[in-house]
């Protein structure tokens, strides 16, 4: 039985501080971190072929901490892919280390929702200058985005298409996925998983550092309680 598991990364160093974090490129907070290591532990035991991850780094973190206490022991390696010198130099000699790897993709795609104008400012102080009513709707609409921002909708329109085009076709080459990411990019992959209507992702919380882990099988996946 092939397996998708998915993971929200461990609290940002802004996840602490409560500031619109997106697309800007902050690591993990000590909690974070913490984090990340149960969640592996969590996974300890299943299966992984491959891993896939957002271009951010508290996303890469999260993937690579958790995969140390994997028990395969296999060594997760970043590909880089048409980025001149790194795609062209590193290369793996001995086949048995090579085996003893896995793969890491890193994709734009699954990166977290922009929050344009909303990037580095505190939560707080943006309620308290456009409202609690405006803060909750730029924050948990479908399709109203904040300004010079991605509504949650805008994102699953980046993030669907590669699911499907990339990460489901791994799975049907019968792989175990791994797919670390983001609170809105996994809401817009569970959307289509679980069937929620608009109304119910937005209500969806995913937790840091919290593994949901799913069956595929015959085109069908089914949520592992």
């Amino acid at each position: 039985m092939v397996k998708l598991i998915l993971m929200r990364h461990g609290q940002s160093k802004w996840n602490l501080k409560n500031i619109f974090t997106g697309w800007v490129d902050v690591p993990l907070s000590t909690k974070g971190v913490e984090e990340a290591l149960e969640g592996g532990k969590k996974i300890q035991d299943e299966p992984i072929d491959i891993i896939y991850t957002s271009t951010l780094i508290r996303a890469q973190m999260t993937a690579m901490l958790a995969m140390t206490v994997h028990h395969a022991k296999k060594v997760p390696v970043i590909q880089h892919k048409r980025e001149g010198k790194l795609d062209e130099w590193a290369q793996i000699n001995d086949p048995a280390i090579e085996a003893a790897t896995i793969p890491v993709i890193c994709a734009w795609e699954l990166n977290e929702r922009m929050y344009g104008a909303l990037q580095g400012l505190n939560k707080a102080e943006v309620a308290e200058k456009y409202g609690k009513e405006q803060l909750q709707i730029w924050r948990r609409s479908f399709d109203i985005a904040p300004p010079s921002g991605e509504s949650l909708k805008m994102t699953a329109e980046r993030t669907l298409p590669y699911f499907n085009k990339t990460i489901v076709p791994t799975l049907k080459e019968g792989k175990n996925v791994f797919v670390c990411a983001h609170g809105n990019s996994l809401r817009s992959i569970l959307m289509e998983l679980d069937r929620l209507s608009p109304d119910e992702v937005v209500k969806l919380e995913v937790a840091t550092g919290e593994p949901i882990i799913y069956t595929f099988n015959h085109d069908r996946f089914t949520k592992q309680e």
